[in-house]
């Protein structure tokens, strides 16, 4: 185990916190546990921003804790680790994501899938096992128990692989678990957001045919051309729909907007799967004949557990999988929720907190 000096001891940390709902951030000294035995502590060096992290500043969800420190896409250098941490050492490239804590009974637990526990800790404003209150990523320093913690690939640059860790595993798992990810397939990605972007990406190296669904026409050059998807239709396009009626095996929703799933059934062939991985705060109205019709299936995922999230890190690194992604200042960070709201960035914010958060002190 080692000893930190007292100034870099990781109970003492700085951050940028939200203080009320109107979601402004602003510097904030607070205290992290001290290391324990199974713990990992390191030095943040980049956190992504999500579009979580916007509902939860201005508690749109209803459960926001103040003082708030956003952020769960956390990477960064080891500075510490407990007298029984058997995974990592002082120095290892390593990643928080959305969840530090869960039951590890369970059956989720049990099948590695701790992001579906009912007792799971969020990153960020939830109750930790000791009582206190978690703080996220927009922090010089966080404190973990290794079993949530990730190991970053040498390759993969530590500023990319942030968003990986919430938006990557977001749409990594369902490709996987629903089966959309054998060479040969042809799925659809609705949305070309910091979600849908990161989709295609994946989709093409596992070697999966994707077109892009779409409400905005300019963004068909972006999606063939940058992206690599290899069609585009706009869903509002009555005429374009009809003729790529069923002719997806399934289609990956990342909208958090309203909208209609009636267009999307239709592409889908026999035994095709709708997953949704957006969260509309609305309910979307669910036409069920066109699901009897076809034995098509609707379903539903969140993240992924931390067997899968490594999983998907490694195949990342070794597929060349990166975000495309703004890296911002610390003190750029209210302007970047601004203009999250507004779909501005593409496709992900990035804090350079190793460089910046500290100037801002």
């Amino acid at each position: 185990m080692t000893t930190l000096p007292e100034k870099e001891h990781p109970n003492k940390a700085f951050g940028w916190a939200a203080r009320d709902p109107s979601g402004v951030l602003s510097p904030f000294k607070f205290s992290r546990r001290a290391t324990g035995e199974k713990d990992v502590a390191f030095k943040v060096l980049y956190c992504g921003i999500c579009h979580s992290d916007l509902h939860m500043v201005k508690n749109e969800w209803g459960f926001s804790v103040y003082p708030l420190v956003p952020g769960h896409e956390i990477v960064g250098e080891v500075t510490e680790v407990g007298n029984k941490v058997q995974k990592f050492k002082v120095g290892d490239r390593v990643g928080v994501g959305c969840v530090v804590g869960s039951c590890r009974s369970c059956d989720s637990c049990k099948d590695d899938l701790e992001n579906y526990c009912p007792q799971s800790i969020l990153t960020y404003g939830a109750k930790y096992h000791d009582g206190t209150i978690t703080y996220g990523g927009y922090s010089d320093t966080m404190v973990a128990d290794e079993q949530f913690i990730l190991r970053i690939p040498e390759n993969l640059p530590l500023d990319a692989a942030a968003p990986l860790l919430c938006a990557g595993i977001t749409v990594y798992s369902p490709l996987r678990y629903y089966g959309l990810d054998k060479p040969g397939l042809h799925i659809g990605v609705v949305g070309l957001g910091g979600l849908g972007h990161v989709a295609v990406k994946f989709a093409k190296a596992m070697g999966v045919k994707v077109t892009v669904i779409s409400t905005s026409p300019t963004k068909k050059k972006e999606a063939l051309e940058n992206l690599g998807a290899d069609s585009f239709l706009v869903s509002r396009d009555h005429h374009q729909l009809q003729g790529a009626t069923g002719s997806l095996d399934g289609i990956i929703d990342t909208v958090s907007a309203e909208h209609p799933l009636l267009p999307l059934l239709g592409l889908l062939k026999s035994n095709g799967k709708l997953v949704l991985v957006g969260a509309p705060e609305k309910p979307l109205e669910l036409p069920i004949f066109p699901l009897l019709q076809g034995r098509k299936v609707v379903g539903g995922s969140m993240t992924g557990g931390m067997k899968e999230t490594q999983e998907m890190v490694d195949f990342a690194a070794a597929h060349n999988v990166k975000p495309d992604i703004e890296v911002i200042a610390m003190e750029y960070v209210n302007t970047a929720m601004e203009r999250l709201l507004k779909a501005d960035v593409k496709y992900r914010f990035v804090i350079d907190i190793g460089n910046t958060l500290n100037a801002t002190s």
